[in-house]
């Protein structure tokens, strides 16, 4: 047998090293996630957490041979799903009975006790967690399988989903780990984390979630789990399903054997002798509830010993050894002082109770949604009306009732609907098939200092010296009115604003300058148009090429080539149904026509709100005053760049030396190439810079071409 030369011994110890290093920051990490989802006593810092996770995905990406999918860096799954599978549980997933009251309670005791006869029995209460029900199946300790609860039968799998949930353990930690576990639990949505959603939601123009729990199921649901990682979602366990044997023999120290194994358990449960503890325990935590980041409904009150279970069983629907006691929403009466109407950033209008002050929910209460213009209606909500308030989600003050009979003869009259914007006075129209009325004016003033910050941010215009602070200052004093204003800027214009120092000023003025030659694409990103985002820019950009060409767009002319481009495709398919043509050719046409699609992802929705921009006079008037003003966009045509890039796919994996992510990105698209963020049959080729990742390897387990950096260039002819 040949012997191995000391070359190989060393790299063979050095790998070694490396991997017992991996391994060594993966417990590390996973100890820090126990330490702060089950114990909530955290030792290091956020940054110090990051720190150790950077240092972890670094050598994986330097050693992917090491990469293992339980590692904590492999939580969020690259590759979106194309539909979710079915489950069929081996458990069903039960619902329970619900009560309202302390008789309700006290009648559920007395249908335990007949049951049981003179056995004793306690039981555990727990909050009622307002989220969405998951069981996750854990086989030899690994996370498995995850799965909604469906109709208690068959749910779906949302495995990638739940793995971007830091909560959830992805390997079980302790002694004594069943072969098979199923964890039954609820998915949450933290307080401070939808109160941030909402607010990205609305600054995009999006609806926002109802409720926390809407929030969290909509994630769990979203195909794409990038997306569901930066919804902070969160996790509790509270049973279990199938298991290969058993944890303990009552529910209680089950849940403590959770904690062991590295499973989150809500920290307020606790035993109850009877049923009058009970009634205590559930009356004092509707009174702390406000108090939590995290929703409850109500409380669950189980039988604790299994044996016990056992013998009380379950009706077709619900078990008889548990039950829900759902707490009232808190509720307040006040007076309808005035009713306004309020301009929300995307346009949307709300009108709005000023109320008499009241206390609900621990806070004092000045103001109350009236929902839209529709439930207005309903309600019929007057000035002078004597109203009850409540918190939607325990959050948001609304209000949800008039007390018809308290109507005075001086109340005010109904409320007249809005024709237009109360700020802007720009004609208002109704959302199709919805129910909110919109403002849709850009330079409306009520959105103007919202529409400025987004204009300028990194991924428009990169106006980097111009917060949000001084936007605030320059929109409140008058001095930028419109996207132009900005161009206009001059130095006696900033002087007189606050902590403007010379320096300050020609930061800001030199910021503003760099920006006049950005693409085309991010100038038309910036402007905030409804439906139109950075995907849907580029596909403009590169239709009409100029700025001139983009102002004179004509929504017939837009029509018509979606018009032929569905035709063309539809015609392609009719051909390979009929079999008139091979699976090869179909292949071949059908990646000619998405090469030359001009509006590919372009849909009449977007070509009208995109029109319906353009074609204001206002608006129009405010983009030509752009190009007075030397605004000059980089043109945009798909023949741009050498290297034969046109209609190309392509992926970039690690980090480059030349170019900054947008960067290539930009040079990507401009070369008529697609940028794909997943690696698959269709791509191309991947472009590996240092450090590649799991997109590396998955092009080479198909074999897809490779490039470094240097042959990236070579292919485009230039350097950044």
């Amino acid at each position: 047998m040949r012997k191995r030369s000391k070359k190989h011994i060393t790299l063979a110890v050095m790998a070694k090293d490396i991997q017992k290093q991996i391994e060594r920051l993966r417990e590390e990490i996973r100890g820090h996630d126990y330490l702060y989802y089950v114990l909530n006593q955290p030792k290091i810092s956020d940054r110090q957490y990051d720190k150790l996770f950077a240092e972890l995905n670094k050598l994986e990406e330097a050693n992917p041979q090491f990469i293992t999918g339980d590692s904590p860096t492999q939580r969020v799954s690259e590759r979106p799903l194309e539909a979710f599978t079915n489950v069929r549980h081996a458990v069903p997933m039960l619902s329970m009975d619900n009560t309202y009251n302390a008789d309700e309670l006290r009648a559920f005791d007395e249908r335990v006790r007949k049951q049981l006869g003179k056995a004793d029995f306690n039981y555990v209460v727990e909050l009622k967690i307002d989220g969405v029900a998951v069981s996750l199946r854990y086989e030899k300790g690994t996370l498995a399988t995850a799965a909604t609860r469906g109709d208690g039968r068959v749910g779906d799998e949302v495995t990638a989903n739940v793995r971007t949930i830091k909560a959830v353990p992805l390997t079980l930690r302790g002694e004594k780990i069943p072969a098979v576990l199923e964890v039954r639990g609820e998915v949450y949505m933290p307080t401070s984390a939808f109160v941030e959603l909402n607010k990205l939601r609305t600054e995009a123009g999006e609806t926002a979630f109802a409720n926390p729990r809407n929030a969290a199921a909509g994630s769990l649901k979203l195909l794409d789990a990038r997306i569901t990682a930066a919804r902070n979602l969160s996790f509790f366990a509270y049973a279990t399903g199938e298991i290969s044997e058993p944890l303990a023999d009552n529910h209680y120290q089950t849940l403590q054997r959770f904690k062991k194994l590295g499973l989150p358990v809500n920290s307020n449960i606790q035993r109850a002798r009877d049923i009058d503890e009970v009634i205590d325990i559930c009356l004092a935590s509707s009174e702390k509830r406000s108090r939590l980041d995290y929703q409850i409904d109500g409380m669950v009150i189980k039988v604790n010993r299994f044996e016990q279970r056992d013998i009380l069983g379950a009706t077709g629907r619900a078990p008889r050894w548990c039950i829900s006691y759902k707490f009232a929403a808190e509720q307040a009466e006040t007076i309808v002082e005035s009713i306004d109407v309020q301009v929300g950033k995307s346009g949307i209008l709300t009108p709005v109770a000023n109320l008499r002050p009241v206390l609900l929910a621990g806070t004092t209460v000045k103001r109350a949604s009236l929902h839209n213009f529709d439930m207005l209606a309903k309600l019929d909500v007057r000035c002078g009306d004597t109203v009850v308030i409540e918190k939607a989600g325990e959050i948001i003050p609304q209000v949800v009732k008039v007390e018809m009979q308290k109507r005075k003869n001086v109340v005010g009259e109904i409320f007249a609907i809005p024709l237009i914007c109360p700020v802007c006075e720009y004609k208002v129209k109704k959302d199709e098939n919805g129910i909110y009325l919109r403002c849709d004016n850009p330079n409306c003033v009520a959105k103007l200092k919202e529409r400025l910050e987004h204009f300028v941010g990194k991924g428009q215009m990169d106006i980097d010296a111009l917060g949000p602070a001084l936007i605030e200052q320059l929109v409140e004093t008058g001095i930028v009115r419109n996207f132009a204003d900005l161009y206009k800027l001059k130095k006696e214009d900033l002087i007189e604003l606050e902590r403007m120092a010379d320096k300050s000023i020609d930061n800001i003025i030199r910021s503003i300058r760099k920006s006049r030659q950005r693409p085309l694409w991010r100038l038309l990103a910036g402007i905030g148009i409804r439906h139109i985002g950075g995907q849907s820019a580029q596909t403009l950009a590169n239709h009409f090429g100029t700025f001139e060409n983009l102002i004179s767009a004509k929504r017939k002319d837009l029509k018509e080539l979606k018009k032929q481009e569905r035709a063309r495709k539809k015609l392609l398919q009719e051909k390979r149904n009929r079999c008139e043509i091979s699976e090869e050719v179909y292949e071949n046409e059908n990646k000619n026509l998405q090469k030359n699609e001009r509006l590919k992802d372009i849909g009449d929705e977007m070509i009208d709100s995109f029109c319906d921009y353009i074609e204001v006079e206002k608006n129009k008037a405010v983009l030509r005053e752009l190009i007075s003003l030397g605004i000059k966009p980089e043109e945009a045509h798909f023949q741009h760049e050498p290297g034969g890039l046109a209609g190309k796919t392509i992926v970039v994996t690690g980090t480059l030396e030349n170019f900054t992510r947008p960067q290539i990105e930009e040079v990507i698209r401009r070369a008529g190439a697609k940028v794909s963020s997943s690696v698959s049959k269709k791509t191309d080729f991947v472009l590996a810079g240092i450090n590649p990742g799991s997109k590396f390897r998955k092009a080479q387990e198909l074999g897809i071409e490779v490039i470094d950096e240097n042959q990236f260039i070579e292919r485009i002819g230039h350097k950044p």
